[in-house]
């Protein structure tokens, strides 16, 4: 018996070892039939890829038996799209492919089935990183707002938190290296915790996506894309350096990674570091500084029927809190109050595949080291000579508040066999996370945290129309020691709670003509109430509010309708999108006009809440002048309580019109070459909640260009860009510094740099 389980083995093993199923073929344009150079070839399920040669030639191997959907992409031509048969040896592929005006579609990793934009039933935005970067963005919070429908609750430069059509913090769930992002993000003054080096691209899903990822997803996803490894049998290696006139502030990382056929590595170190911010008036806005460094790595080793890879990502941000204009002054150190953050985060993604089946397998860790230092507030009665020993006393003191969470998570996917022309996927997910408290001050108590949900989703492709069906099961437990003295201010009473939740989502897409689809999407979503929703009861240092919990809240639980429709050809697209979005049990924070401590008093409410609003756009490039390009977005939304109260923080309505050139199309001479100009405008905000303020409209200019320029035989890539270029004094709805008076960030100039190795 021994021996025959070791003959299976080694036959197995062999199986793997010496599977040498190979794709190949040539690409060649469809108008002259010259081959196409550095065009990509990628099967997004398998996670492998390669590009051309200089005669369009292409060849992948160590491929597994088995239909796989195939993308291929290059600037300039139409992406193909199609699911190819894996043949034993050699199977062969050759295209020509269509020229077009039309930006190069990118596959949507967010969504089960790995398909383009176009082939989804749910809409989901993207973009690069390396577009974000172009826009000038000091940090990725604040890049990710040239999406429509998307902006950010900031505190200065240094914090932000993405808001998706109204909804943030506890209620848009960040997933990074296929795992849910895990660090305190239920507050607002709380930033997304995680650098943009080593980031290939950024996916929205604006609405709820509790089918694929269960509660915090009720308002919708960020998704973070890590970047590719290298080819097989390929090395590579970059430097990027940026500069910012406004804060001083440079940031930069330099990356290296090579792959053999089988064995793939990475590694990418960075960090940036800034002072204080100036306004549109020249003031710089006191310890607004923040410095930030950062670590990604992975190692992945594929077979023809397995691929498993480990990412690691350590991070570390100090980041200072502004609460006045004060000193004038350019130090990168920050002083009280500020936040010291670390977060390390680990995953592990296994993949096996079968005969036209596969199975997903991602466990994550992430642990987040969350201190916070606040102004000491020391008696005054000092006699003389005591000085040295108050500046000893500070010095020693420790983090007011120490929080460390430790969440450790998985997700198991199983592609079954496609069954005509029904694909399913069905999986299990959760996670186990653990509070503890460390410092001198208590935000929320040390608690465990466990979840647990089933799923099951199909996509349907008929001939013009998709399909898309989804059910999911979700349970939560938190539980949380008591902390304090009974009767005491500040007491917290043990918590002992379990949510449950049921979950659907439909959509269809219909391909009215070759040009003209529509979508429609409904879906359900919940949110278990946090542990600072339940629980709080002090002074919340951040926010200069005192938090009172309810260990009473019940779920948050939502249907959302979408509606879009998109016409595009090779030279012009328009898009129009409208949600209604109904939630019951919405968890509110609302004043009831006393104070503790020197704080006005908040209590945690619940009451049903709608939102609604959308988004459209067109870009128009006309013929024959391709290399120009006229966009134009609005972004609307409006969030109502059933009370007729406003909710807080909503965005205020935008429009942003962009005027864009690719030089490369005017003369080769401009290798990459574009520029831009943008006006974006924010309309009055008057629909405020009861604590809030209204706010003005302003419009900002921003501009930029680029270009890819070679030195002795040495690519570089350089940008320049500058925003706000009018040095405009103005107050962002979303700023946390509003109730201070105190306005965003002035005329901002970025150079950046970017060398291929």
């Amino acid at each position: 018996m021994k021996n025959i389980s070791i003959t299976m083995l080694f036959a197995l093993l062999v199986q793997f070892t010496y599977a040498q199923n190979t794709l190949q073929g040539t690409i060649n344009s469809q108008d002259d039939q010259k081959p196409l150079e550095q065009v990509a070839i990628y099967f997004p399920q398998l996670e492998k890829g390669t590009v051309t040669n200089a005669d369009g030639y292409y060849e992948i191997n160590n491929l597994p038996l088995g239909k796989f959907k195939i993308v291929i992409s290059y600037i300039g031509f139409q992406t193909y799209s199609q699911t190819v048969e894996i043949n034993e040896n050699n199977t062969q592929l050759s295209l020509n492919l269509a020229p077009s005006a039309i930006e190069m579609e990118e596959v949507i990793v967010s969504t089960p089935f790995h398909k383009l934009q176009r082939e989804n039933v749910m809409k989901v935005e993207r973009t690069s990183i390396k577009d974000l970067k172009s826009s000038g963005a000091i940090n990725l919070s604040e890049g990710i707002t040239i999406i429509p429908g998307v902006e950010s609750v900031s505190t200065g430069v240094g914090i932000g938190k993405p808001v998706i059509r109204g909804l943030s913090s506890n209620r848009v769930l960040t997933y990074t290296q296929g795992i849910r992002l895990e660090n305190q993000q239920f507050g607002d003054e709380h930033g997304l915790g995680i650098s943009d080096a080593g980031i290939e691209s950024v996916e929205v899903i604006k609405g709820p996506a509790s089918l694929l990822y269960g509660s915090d997803a009720l308002g919708g996803v960020l998704y973070l894309n890590p970047e590719k490894f290298a080819n097989s049998n390929e090395v590579e290696g970059d430097v990027n350096l940026n500069y910012f006139t406004n804060t001083q502030g440079y940031n930069g990382n330099a990356g290296f990674k090579a792959s053999s056929e089988k064995l793939k590595f990475l590694l990418r170190t960075g960090g940036s570091s800034h002072v204080d911010y100036k306004t549109g008036n020249n003031q710089r806005v006191t310890n607004s500084r923040f410095n930030e460094k950062d670590l990604k790595t992975g190692l992945a080793y594929q077979l023809a029927h397995f691929k498993t890879e480990l990412r690691y990502n350590y991070n570390n941000s100090e980041l200072g809190i502004p609460e006045e204009i004060g000193e004038q002054s350019t130090s990168r150190t920050a002083v009280e109050p500020f936040q010291d953050i670390t977060s390390h985060i680990i995953s592990s993604k296994s993949n096996f595949y079968f005969n036209n089946s596969s199975l997903q397998a991602i466990i994550g860790y992430t642990r987040n080291d969350r201190k916070e230092f606040e102004d000491h507030h020391h008696e005054e009665e000092h006699e003389e000579g005591e000085d040295e020993h108050e500046d000893e006393e500070n010095e020693e003191e420790g983090a007011a508040l120490d929080m460390k969470l430790e969440t450790l998570s998985y997700n198991l996917q199983y592609n079954l066999p496609k069954v005509g022309a029904v694909e399913t996927i069905v999986g299990l997910q959760g996670m186990n996370q653990k509070n503890s408290n460390f410092g001198e001050e208590l935000l929320i108590p040390d608690a465990t945290t466990n979840d647990i949900g089933l799923l099951a989703t199909s996509h349907i492709h008929l001939n013009k129309s998709d399909f898309q069906l989804g059910v999911r099961y979700d349970r939560r437990s938190i539980q949380a020691e008591a902390s304090g003295t009974v009767g005491e201010e500040g007491y917290i009473e043990t918590v002992d709670r379990n949510f449950n939740s049921f979950n659907i989502a439909a959509g269809y897409k219909l391909n009215v003509s070759k040009n003209f689809i529509t979508r429609i999407n409904i879906a359900s979503g919940f949110r278990a109430p946090n542990l600072a929703e339940l629980t709080s009861n002090g002074a919340h240092e951040g926010t200069n509010r005192f938090e009172i919990g309810n260990a009473n809240l019940n779920n948050e639980r939502n249907i959302q309708t979408d509606l879009s429709f998109e016409f595009s050809n090779e030279h012009f697209e328009f898009y129009v999108n409208g949600f209604y979005n109904s939630i019951s049990d919405y968890i509110y924070l609302e004043p009831n006009g006393t104070t503790l401590e020197g704080d006005a008093v908040f209590l945690y409410q619940q009451q049903d809440a709608n939102l609604f609003g959308g988004e459209a756009g067109i870009h128009y490039h006309p013929h024959p002048l391709d290399w120009l390009h006229m966009e134009s977005n609005f972004s609307t939304v409006t969030g109502k309580l059933k009370s007729n109260g406003n909710l807080p923080l909503i965005p205020a309505n935008n429009w942003a019109n962009t005027l864009r050139l690719e030089f490369n199309k005017i003369s080769h001479s401009f290798n990459n070459g574009y520029g831009f100009i943008t006006l974006k405008s924010y309309f009055e905000q008057n629909k405020v909640s009861d604590f809030e303020t209204s706010s003005d409209g302003y419009s900002l200019l921003n501009l930029g260009f680029g270009a890819t320029i070679t030195i002795s035989n040495q690519p570089i890539e350089f940008k320049l860009s500058a925003n706000n270029i009018l040095d405009k004094k103005y107050i962002s709805h979303l700023s946390r510094l509003k109730t201070d008076g105190i306005s965003n960030i002035g005329r901002n100039i970025n150079l950046g740099i970017s060398i291929p190795l």
